[in-house]
């Protein structure tokens, strides 16, 4: 068992000495301190100065990760191997990004020239859609384009476009649908104009129940104008692997783009499920995403491990984890073009290390992946931080920012980023008894660690490092748990019950409560 073995029982004893200590003391004790606890790379800074944290926590810290095979596992992934054990898989979302000329060998097919012929019919059919050259039912050109998806089919995508607002060059509007409540598709249909309408039906297997419901209810409003089945080929497009039920959904085989089993759903925004971040901001930029997650991919590859972002960002998150006694992380975007950055974080991160089991299926008897929570700053400051400085738990918190602005205005940006600065500050030295004119109601304990990343600009390429820095934060925490960081198997659950119900709907929890509803009203 980990915890059993002499690394993890170093960093106990190491941890019992340093709960003694306070960060504002490693600083005082360090005048380089900044400069031993930050790493630069490629436009990107990571500063874990404020961490309580010294040379001999992050020596301990990497014998752990070498203890439990991390650099092996690292190449297995990249490799190809099927290091999701319990579904039979390889992990390869990092192929997605990679050359056109490097060689990814699964099941003995060299899987590179299926992903870049993927590319290139994206790029194909993002243009046309992008130049009015593909038309809808009518010979109209599209105006509006809805993707209709749900996890990684709408999450990842819908970010990204969303981060990247400002560098849209074309007037096509594009809208994200997820949730089964019939409110959400209703809103992206208000003002759309069925022959102008394109939608984008993201289902890995075509089965998707919200996904087929609300794709379902697009096609008979399309229809509903039209009148004309055939419209259906113009008007639909799929990004699945599922051939044969795209194509009873009415759907031209011809405008399916498809990816293999080995791109989880949190991964796939790399994949065919970026086709709406390639109309809506053109597929030169998602080319640029591509490339910056390939330059944190080799970063990864390549670095030591005392010099390799993802790997000491994911093993002071486990040294808070795990031995300084923080179940949750509060990740604090100062940028509001990443509002909706920790909601996907969310799901990379709380599906993939949610586990009370390691990779053999024996319980553990440590922590694994923390509560993920947190929202743009400022806003955040006025909501939550309030239990971050002062609540009986620790809570660490990371931090991005962005050096350069998109949208300069007067000094805001300077105001952002001197709040975000003095957030980190104020959770490490915090405000004592006297210097609360010994009020106890005013006093901060301090001593609350941080990290801040800060991104050179928020463009197409540094957000790609961005989202590949924490994919691979995951994966190394996840390696060093012992647990499968691919499956999901409490979010299959969820599915066949919801099934079950709806096929025993007289005998349901859920009728009998609208039934009364109904009978009470």
């Amino acid at each position: 068992m980990l915890n059993e073995t002499p690394e993890w029982q170093a960093l106990e004893a190491h941890a019992a000495a340093m709960k003694g200590r306070h960060i504002a003391g490693l600083f005082a004790a360090d005048p380089k301190r900044f400069e031993n606890f930050s790493l630069a790379h490629d436009g990107i800074l990571l500063d874990y100065s404020r961490h309580l944290a010294d040379a001999e926590t992050m020596k301990l810290l990497f014998a752990l990760a070498r203890s439990n095979d991390l650099e092996g596992w690292r190449d297995k992934m990249f490799a190809g191997r099927k290091i999701n054990s319990t579904e039979n898989r390889a992990v390869l979302h990092t192929a997605l990004r990679a050359p056109e000329s490097s060689t990814v060998t699964v099941d003995d097919e060299n899987v590179m020239p299926f992903v870049h012929d993927t590319l290139r019919r994206m790029e194909q059919f993002s243009d046309a859609v992008r130049s009015g050259t593909w038309t809808g039912h009518s010979g109209k050109a599209i105006k509006t384009v809805i993707n209709i998806g749900i996890g990684g089919s709408d999450l990842g995508p819908r970010m990204v476009c969303d981060a990247l607002k400002w560098d849209r060059d074309s007037d096509i509007t594009v809208r994200f649908v997820s949730n089964i409540d019939p409110c959400d598709l209703a809103l992206a249909l208000a003002d759309a104009d069925p022959e102008t309408t394109l939608f984008i039906i993201a289902s890995k297997t075509f089965t998707t129940q919200e996904t087929l419901a609300n794709a379902q209810a697009a096609k008979d409003w399309l229809l509903a104008a039209l009148g004309d089945e055939t419209a259906v080929a113009k008007h639909f497009c799929a990004l699945s692997t599922n051939e044969q039920a795209v194509r009873a959904f009415g759907i031209d085989p011809a405008n399916m783009f498809p990816f293999k089993d080995w791109v989880g759903g949190r991964y796939s925004l790399w994949s065919a499920i970026g086709l709406p971040i390639c109309i809506a901001n053109g597929f030169a930029r998602f080319r640029r995403l591509l490339d910056g997650a390939q330059a944190m991919d080799r970063h990864f590859q390549d670095e030591p491990l005392d010099r390799n972002m993802p790997v000491i960002l994911a093993l002071l998150g486990l040294w808070c984890r795990n031995f300084m006694g923080a179940d949750a992380l509060a990740v604090l975007p100062y940028a509001q073009d990443l509002k909706l950055f920790v909601s996907w974080l969310q799901q990379l991160d709380m599906e993939s290390n949610g586990k009370s089991v390691d990779r053999d299926g024996a319980p553990v008897s440590y922590g694994t992946g923390p509560v993920i929570f947190g929202q743009p700053g400022t806003n955040g400051q006025h909501a939550f931080h309030q239990q971050l400085h002062q609540g009986p738990a620790m809570i660490p918190c990371e931090f991005i920012g962005v050096l350069h602005s998109r949208k300069p205005q007067d000094n805001h940006h300077d105001i952002l980023l001197a709040h975000m600065a003095a957030q980190s500050q104020a959770l490490m030295q915090g405000r004592g008894l006297e210097q609360s004119g010994d009020n106890p109601h005013r006093v901060c304990p301090g001593n609350r660690p941080s990290a801040t990343i800060l991104l050179d600009r928020l463009d197409a390429y540094h957000l790609g490092q961005l989202l590949a820095l924490y994919e691979h934060k995951v994966f190394v925490q996840g390696i060093i748990w012992g647990i499968n960081s691919f499956d999901q198997w409490g979010v299959e659950l969820g599915k066949a019950l919801a099934s079950d119900i709806l096929l025993n709907a007289k005998n349901s929890a859920v009728h009998s409560l609208t039934g009364y509803i109904r009978e009470n009203s």
